[in-house]
């Protein structure tokens, strides 16, 4: 999991490991929290799908 986009290029190279990018831009750690509890089955969905998924504000980007 991060929301820092260097591990992006190295997924994008190595193919693994799996990644969960935050694309949030600044918000407190508290709202993060209560944006990844509320997602976290959708989350584990998508991962049943794709290795390389993206939580926002207001959906989860699956990629391929």
């Amino acid at each position: 999991m991060s929301k820092d986009d260097d591990f992006v290029q190295a997924y994008l190279i190595n193919g693994e490991p799996s990644l969960l990018l935050i694309s949030t831009g600044n918000i407190s750690n508290l709202a993060l929290e209560v944006l990844i509890k509320s997602n976290l089955q959708l989350i584990s969905d998508a991962f049943l799908q794709s290795r390389f998924v993206e939580l926002t504000f207001n959906s989860i980007v699956i990629h391929e």
